[in-house]
């Protein structure tokens, strides 16, 4: 197999360049996902809440429907 030597030089550079890079993008690379991390927690806690408001919601008219079937067996009786 013959080396195509620009191509192993384009390799070598992109490599080193790569390399280079990589300290200066953690900090982005870390903001990005603390970003993400802290709408993940926001859109959990609203989801959360959601969810006990609707829970709220079912509780209050299983007894309201309850209230009103011992209401309606009263009058019957």
């Amino acid at each position: 197999m013959k080396l195509h030597f620009p191509s192993f030089l384009a390799g070598v550079v992109a490599g080193a360049a790569g390399a280079a890079i990589a300290p200066r993008l953690r900090p982005v690379a870390l903001e990005i996902a603390t970003t993400f991390y802290r709408a993940s927690d926001a859109l959990m806690v609203r989801l959360a809440r959601k969810r006990e408001d609707l829970a709220d919601l079912l509780a209050e008219a299983k007894a309201q429907a309850r209230r009103r079937l011992g209401s309606t067996r009263q009058a019957a009786a």
